[in-house]
């Protein structure tokens, strides 16, 4: 079992920028690979950003590249996600997960724990 908390959500004007975290505990960390996800209201949960067990690949979406960055502290246990130049179209819970795979995936059904989520709301 792995336990997830997300934090570090928050109410921030267009272009800003914000840090998630995700802290995990319980099985090793650093034997999960890890993505972030995201839900606006009336929409499916959607992938935003994944990385491998070490933290030496890493994938975003089309819709953050060049914007999000995701990293991993295995030390810490602990995941994040860097958003910078924030857009209204970010708006969203953002959801950590964690998948018992040594390599990343696109797909919500191949994470096997989730956090409660955090709600990120970007105003104009």
């Amino acid at each position: 079992q792995v336990q997830l908390v997300e934090s570090g959500g928050g109410l921030v004007q267009a272009g800003g920028s914000l840090r998630l975290s995700c802290a995990a505990s319980g099985r090793t960390f650093s034997s999960y690979a890890m993505g972030w996800f995201r839900q606006a209201p009336g929409k499916e949960r959607q992938f935003v950003a994944a990385i491998d067990w070490v933290g030496g690949n890493t994938y975003s979406s089309d819709s953050v590249k060049g914007r999000f960055t995701i990293s991993r502290d295995n030390a810490k246990n602990t995941l994040y996600l860097q958003m910078n130049s924030l857009k209204l179209e970010d708006t969203a819970v953002y959801y950590c997960a964690a998948r018992q795979r040594p390599t990343y995936s696109f797909t919500v059904g191949d994470y096997d724990y989730w956090g409660q989520g955090t709600q990120v709301t970007v105003s104009s």
